[in-house]
């Protein structure tokens, strides 16, 4: 009997799919410059990555309106896409793990913090949304991570069970999110160090990037964790 694989792979974009990540840490810079903010970036990326931009500002900010709030978002985001327009690459092998995942039978969907301005540039640019059959983000009135709710809706919208679903993410908050889905995940230590993601009882395996991964390997886990 062969065996059991998963039904459906829910990507990350920034930072797992895309080699976007240091294009927003840069940008995080420039606008934490900008306002004239001390900036520690390995911090602020473990304690922000996956999250919506509002949930990021209204920790850094919490007196604040939301209409200024958004203003400050929409600034950080003016910045990442004047960089992202010509620099935005796949992570090294992403592009051809998608093709052999949609050939294979997989069903796939992008779980993103992004807004919808910048999945534009994506799949303008990568056409992302031809590869893939679901796309669920903060866009869709769902919390960020490490919150569950973008995992729970793509698999909602893919037709299938949430232990079937395998979870690629490059942030611990986006694998703590998979994990509060009832969801397996595979890290990519594109960001961060395979240390980072010590601990998490989802995860099954830790990757430098794509290259050479098949995606049918992966054997979810018996019995199915809560």
């Amino acid at each position: 009997m062969a065996a059991r694989r998963y039904a459906a792979l829910l990507l990350d974009m920034d930072g797992t799919l895309l080699d976007s990540m240091p294009i927003h840490q840069q940008a995080w810079g420039r606008w934490h410059a900008e306002l004239g903010l001390p900036f520690d970036d390995a911090r602020f990326f473990e304690q922000t990555a996956g999250r919506a931009n509002d949930e990021v500002l209204s920790g850094l900010f919490p007196a604040m309106p939301a209409a200024e709030r958004a203003a400050l978002a929409e600034r950080k985001e003016a910045l990442y896409r004047e960089a992202a327009a010509g620099a935005l690459q796949y992570v090294a092998g992403a592009q051809a793990f998608l093709q052999q995942a949609r050939a294979a039978g997989f069903k796939l969907a992008v779980c993103t913090a992004s807004p919808a301005v910048n999945l534009k540039i994506a799949f303008d640019r990568f056409g992302l949304d031809r590869l893939v059959d679901a796309v669920a983000s903060p866009a869709d009135g769902l919390r960020g991570k490490p919150h569950p709710d973008i995992f729970v809706e793509a698999a909602r919208r893919l037709g299938v069970a949430a232990a079937d679903c395998l979870v690629f993410e490059d942030a611990p908050l986006g694998v703590e999110a998979a994990r509060r889905a009832g969801m397996d995940a595979v890290a990519l230590a594109t960001t961060l160090p395979p240390s980072a993601f010590d601990g998490y009882p989802n995860l099954l395996a830790t990757i430098p990037d794509f290259v050479g991964v098949d995606p049918t390997t992966f054997i979810p886990r018996e019995p199915h964790h809560a």
